[in-house]
Parts: C-alpha cells; structure tokens; sequence
C-alpha cells in the first residue's frame, strides 16, 4: 500500500494482546526503517506526512521515530549522536543496552534499499492492529448489556471506526504536483465541451441554471436556500432526478464510460419527508399528474395507466432515498460514505440542514455551534466523497418583515458558517407564493367600484408573476453571482427553463 498524505490511522488505545496470540507486528522491519532514517534523513521525506510514532508496535521505536521527526523540523540532523540526549534517562532503552542501541540500528546500511518497504508494512501492520482494536471493541460493547442497549447506534459507530481504517493509503487528499491539477483541470474542461459546453459538473436538468453555475461541481457544498413554500424540495428533488436519468441515458443507454457522465447515481437524504411522499413527487412530474390527486386518489383509468408507465420507467432509476429522521453529520457521514463504497454515487442530497443533529452530547445547548458542525461536516463529506453535497437550509424570518421578499445572505438562519462553508448559496423565491397572499375581496362580492379595480390590479399582477420563479445565485466560487428564471408548475412540483429566459448579472 502506498503512502500518501492523508490524515493517518489514530491508535488511540492500542488493544492489548490475548494470550497465546500476538498482534500483527514485524519488529525487525521497524528497527531497520529507523535505522536507515539515522543513516539518510532524507527517507523521512517521503512518509513522515503519514507514518505516525503510534503505528509502532515496540514503544520505544515510536518514541526514537518521534525524536527523529522532531531534530529533523528543527533543521538538525538526526542521527545516534544528536538524539543521545534525548534517551540518556529512557529505562526502556537502557533494557536494550541505553543510547548505544541507537548506534546499532545504523549498524545495517543494507536498509536503505529497502526503506519505502519497511515504511509501508510497518503501517499495514498497525491497519491490522487497528482492525483487531475495531473488532474487540465491537465485541465488549455488544456484550455488554449493562448500559441502555442501542444495536443500531453501535453499528453507526463501528462503521465510523472501519470505514477511517478503511479509508487510510488512498491517494485522496494527497499533495499533488501542479502538472497533475494542470491536468485535472483540462480533463474537467474536455468533459465540459463534450458535454455541449456550459456544463463541467453534474447536470441539474435545467439549460439556463447549467449555464450559470456550470453544474453541480465535484466537492462542492452548495446551499439550496428558501422560506416555506417556496419550492426548495421540490427544486432538489428535480436536480436529483435529473441528474440520476441523465447518468442512465449515459451510462446504461448510450454506453458512455460512467467517469465522463454528466449526470450521477444520487442519494437523496430526507429528513422531513418519507420516501413515499418524494417519490409521489417524482411520478407527478413524470406523469403530468396532480401530486394531490395522487395522494388522494382523484385518477381515472388512463391517469393510472400513465401512472403505471412512468413507475415502470423509473424502476431502475439510481436515486436512492434515505428517510431516516433525527440523523446525526456523523450518522449521515456514514451512510454517504456506505453509499459510495457500494453504488458509487456521484450527488448527495440533504433536506434540510437544520433536521440534522450536531454529534456532541449536549449539542442542543449551542444550536449556532451546532450547526457550524452540521455545515462543516457536510463540506468535508464533499471533499473526503469528491462529489457535490446540496444541502437544503432554512432562512430567518427577517426575509417576511422587509418590503422586498428576496433572501439575502444574512438571512442564512442560525449560522453564518453556512455562508462560509458553502462553495454555492441559491435562493428560491417565487414572487407569485407573495402577491397570492395579498388577493383583496373578490369583485362579486361587492357593488364597489374601488374592490373591483383591486382586485383587476392583484388578478393582472397575479397573471404576471404566475408560475415563474427566481433562482437567485448570491455567491459562488466559481463565476459571477446573479439570477436565473425558472417555470414553475406547482401541481406536479415542476421546475423547468423559460423560453424567453436569460439570466442576468448581479447589480449590485
């Protein structure tokens, strides 16, 4: 396994041995990788960003690896003569001979050669121990019944513990030469131009939004942002949908390598609404059915058989839902990432950010602390998953005490980390959800002249506004900031392009 730069395994209590039967360890290859960094500081440089004293099986090798590491940020070289110091007073090395024993490490240069092999199963070896730590744990907890009994709980935690194992020595996260992001970043614009141009992220379905944010980036956070009502799930679970049918039409039908796809295998995590209700809402835009009827069953025979061909269509549809309430950053952390590992999703949906649960025990005391969790970890998902996070949030309700209604940063409810965690920030505001609350007394029901140039007035306005919607861009790291005109049908939750739509720069 090789090693990169990654955050390391963390034995914080190395398990103890069981009688009979010894951990996994090679003592003499951590003698020798020690004794070649004494000869050749220099070695040190190709794993000291992920090689830790506590991957170490003797202690005192750890201590000695620790000591090396230490002379070599002061700039001094490391050898037996100035690490002498530092062990005249260790009991343990003086059981091996004292500081004389440092000397002995050196004593074979033969180690040089193979230094990277002494590195890397020296850490292979404390990824065993680590697993054998995970397992034992998991047995103890399980067997102890002593405490309020909580299977699913352990289970979370386990996988928390396997998967940081698991995940250890990928090249994610390593440090990359600026030839290899030069040429990251001409493959991200080769996919963009065969992609029709305008998109080098995952597709949202939508022509005018693609063209403005270039699609959903890989280890994006973007923020999905709106007051009740105004159409944030229903925007969310289109981008997903879209995204999860275009990866199909690629991959499954057009026979496109599934790494040059524009569109994703999502999961959808939904803490408000159940699987059944997202998916009403998925088949009512499909169908060209009313959502409502749906549930209350107001279908006739051909609304069925449309109804029955568009299930059919869908069943292979690789969107995966979630519905799971009261989840914890680190339980959804989990989840994601089994996600990943067996189905390979590219998107990750989150409605909404404020139903999650911070990880700490006394979380609900600071909600802005909270939240700041929430928002942080949902980004680090992003970029440990490499895919595109869309988060859903709420906004205060300082939005409905101002004349103009449009969201404003500001109005992030509870944290202004979201803000600042997020690469993307939208808002959906649909003008028509206002000026429908505002209708004056109907013309019929009065002789009064002025009621009925009111209410001529609200119905003209009312006919301006109706079915449109403001995509509303406030930041965005990777181009200019501004909004989009989106159609909206409200029966079938249905976001899509205006015709005659052209997105319009920020003026502010």
């Amino acid at each position: 396994m090789a090693l990169g730069m990654a955050d390391p395994i963390r034995l914080v209590t190395p398990p103890a041995e069981t009688p009979g039967q010894s951990l996994p360890h090679n003592v003499e290859a951590e003698a020798a990788l020690l004794g070649a960094l004494m000869i050749d500081n220099r070695i040190a440089e190709d794993f000291q960003g992920k090689l830790r004293p506590e991957h170490f099986f003797e202690p005192v090798h750890g201590r000695i690896y620790d000591a090396i590491l230490r002379t070599l940020d002061r700039n001094m070289v490391a050898n037996p003569v100035t690490l002498r110091p530092l062990f005249e007073a260790d009991e343990t090395l003086k059981g091996l001979g004292g500081p004389a024993y440092l000397a002995q490490l050196t004593g074979n240069s033969a180690a040089l050669i193979g230094a990277r092999d002494f590195a890397n199963q020296v850490y292979d070896l404390a990824m065993l121990r680590a697993l054998v730590g995970v397992g034992r744990v998991m047995v103890d907890r399980a067997m102890d019944t002593s405490e309020d009994v909580d299977p699913r709980g352990q289970i979370e935690v386990a996988e928390i513990e396997l998967y940081r194992v698991a995940e250890d020595g990928s090249s994610e996260g390593t440090v990359k030469s600026f030839a290899q992001a030069t040429k990251m970043a001409v493959e991200q614009a080769e996919k963009a131009l065969n992609a029709g141009g305008g998109l080098s992220g995952i597709t949202t379905g939508l022509n005018t939004v693609n063209a403005k944010i270039g699609g959903l980036h890989h280890s994006d956070l973007l923020i999905l942002a709106g007051r009740p009502g105004m159409g944030k799930t229903a925007l969310a679970t289109n981008i997903a949908f879209n995204a999860a049918r275009r990866w199909v039409r690629d991959v499954d039908e057009d026979g496109i390598e599934p790494e040059r796809s524009v569109g994703a295998k999502v999961a959808f995590f939904s803490l408000e609404m159940s699987a059944d209700q997202l998916a009403t809402r998925i088949l009512a835009e499909q169908s060209g059915i009313s959502s409502e009827d749906l549930r209350m069953g107001k279908i006739g025979q051909t609304d069925f058989r449309n109804l029955a061909r568009a299930a059919a269509d869908l069943e292979t549809l690789p969107l995966f839902i979630d519905d799971t309430a009261g989840l914890t950053i680190a339980a959804l952390r989990t989840r994601a990432r089994r996600l990943k590992r067996r189905h390979g999703i590219g998107l990750i949906v989150v409605d909404y950010l404020q139903l999650l649960q911070g990880s700490g025990r006394n979380a609900g005391d600071n909600r802005v602390q909270e939240i700041s969790e929430i928002s942080r970890g949902l980004k680090t998902l992003a970029k440990e998953l490499n895919v595109p996070v869309l988060a859903l949030s709420q906004l205060s309700r300082a939005v409905e005490q101002r004349e103009d209604k449009r969201p404003q940063l500001s109005d992030l409810r509870e944290s202004g980390s979201i803000e600042q965690d997020a690469d993307i920030v939208l808002f959906v505001y649909r003008e028509e959800y206002y000026v429908a609350a505002r209708e004056p007394k109907a013309a019929g029901q009065s002789d009064d002249v002025k009621v009925f140039e009111d209410h001529a007035k609200w119905a003209a306005e009312m006919e301006r506004v109706f079915g449109k919607c403001e995509l509303i861009v406030s930041k965005q790291r990777h181009g200019a900031t501004g909004k989009v005109n989106l159609a909206f049908e409200a029966k079938i939750t249905k976001f899509s392009d205006l015709a005659e739509d052209q997105y319009y720069p920020d003026r502010s």
